[in-house]
């Protein structure tokens, strides 16, 4: 790896360097930056190419789920998060925040470049093949930090969990299927890395496998890529294949959907969206980045304007099927464990959803067991009695670390 930069360095980054000096800064840089590239003989630029694919390798060797390059925060070196721990990989090459952005810059199209420079953040999936001559998919986000870029790449599983490794309870696992609910809004909520796009991704699949229809999957970007079988799948990146999640919901209407899959709900106008469109009687899955199932429900009325609260409340309770919060926590061995909270829209939940008492929703989880439903720290309470997790970690992750106590005590 060393002698590969010691390479770049000699053939790429400084020539580009000389004619890129670092006193021009913003867009003239970077299209200054892709003009000498472009100059550069075809195999200097291919050097480049697997210098990022050699990192991406070193990602899968250590079980690594993303990495990071670039910028002044990273202090010249590449991190990697492995088992919920980002760390600098001490042992690898040094990147300086210049050298960086030549390779990022390098990665992009010239659509690519343009609205990254517009929007200063642009979203992206990448794509590079194995020793073994398989495709692994990334997806990246490329943004600045003090006037460079830098750039995350998570890896995107190519296997699908078995769904019954989900254990969901037979009701719950019922309110996911299109065979038994053909409309309805569900939920998968959590913070960034806690494996949401994850347990998507397996519901869906499990609805490909054992339902006939039609399955429209509207993300930013799109991670991992479903083979049709009793389903078609449809993959609507935004940016690439459509304009927004909004307008990709829109015209899933008219492509004749099952299922329809908005990849977050990241505004109030897809909010509205989402809401309108299960209201027309399809089913819609998206995600959230809120911890619990009360918090989504207060987001999503939260984020619309006043005067619209009262109709989207309604029109929730009466659409919504089920909310799934999930967290990633670190086990006794190492590694992380699935914790979750469960909540069905049952008659008790819409009429507390309706009269806007969401404070009474975590009694109706926790003693909504006998269909499935729980709070996180129910299912902590349950990893820590099991020894899969200690009860400090468990206090850790708890949403209410007061209700923890009371139960565990």
């Amino acid at each position: 790896m060393a002698a590969n930069l010691d390479k770049l360095r000699k053939e790429v980054f400084e020539p580009v360097r000389s004619e890129v000096p670092d006193d021009i800064i913003g867009k003239e840089r970077y299209f200054l930056i892709v003009e000498v590239l472009d100059r550069l003989p075809e195999r200097r630029t291919t050097e480049l190419q697997n210098f990022l694919v050699a990192l991406l390798a070193n990602m899968e060797e250590n079980g690594a789920s993303d990495i990071d390059i670039g910028g002044n925060g990273c202090n010249d070196k590449v991190w990697y998060r492995i088992f919920g721990q980002k760390k600098p990989w001490l042992e690898g090459p040094d990147l300086s925040p210049y050298e960086a952005d030549i390779l990022c810059t390098a990665l992009l199209t010239a659509e690519q470049l343009d609205t990254l420079l517009e929007l200063k953040n642009l979203d992206f999936s990448y794509s590079i093949k194995t020793k073994k001559g398989t495709t692994r998919r990334f997806r990246a986000d490329m943004y600045f930090d003090l006037d460079f870029l830098a750039l995350n790449m998570r890896s995107i599983t190519t296997e699908v969990r078995p769904f019954k490794n989900l254990n969901f309870h037979p009701e719950v696992a019922k309110a996911l299927s299109l065979k038994y609910y053909k409309y309805g809004l569900t939920l998968v909520t959590g913070i960034t890395g806690s494996g949401k796009s994850s347990t998507l991704d397996t519901i869906i699949d499990a609805n490909n496998r054992s339902v006939d229809g039609h399955i429209v999957i509207i993300s930013s970007p799109i991670e991992m890529v479903h083979t049709s079988r009793r389903c078609i799948v449809r993959h609507r990146e935004v940016g690439r294949d459509t304009k927004s999640f909004k307008t990709g919901a829109i015209e899933a209407l008219r492509q004749d959907p099952d299922i329809i899959v908005v990849g977050e709900l990241r505004d109030a106008p897809t909010i509205m969206t989402a809401l309108e469109i299960t209201d027309s009687g399809h089913k819609t899955f998206s995600t959230l980045h809120t911890a619990s199932a009360t918090e989504s429900i207060d987001r999503i009325i939260g984020e619309v304007p006043q005067g619209e609260q009262d109709r989207v409340r309604m029109r929730l309770a009466d659409v919504l099927t089920c909310v799934i919060s999930q967290k990633l926590v670190p086990t006794k061995t190492g590694k992380l464990v699935l914790a979750k909270e469960i909540l069905l829209n049952t008659s008790s939940v819409k009429s507390a959803i309706k009269n806007n008492n969401t404070g009474e929703i975590y009694q109706m989880l926790m003693e909504g067991g006998n269909v499935g439903m729980m709070t996180m720290e129910q299912d902590l309470k349950r990893l820590f009695e099991e020894g899969i997790i200690t009860l400090e970690e468990a206090y850790n992750q708890a949403n209410n670390k007061k209700r923890l106590k009371d139960i565990i005590n």
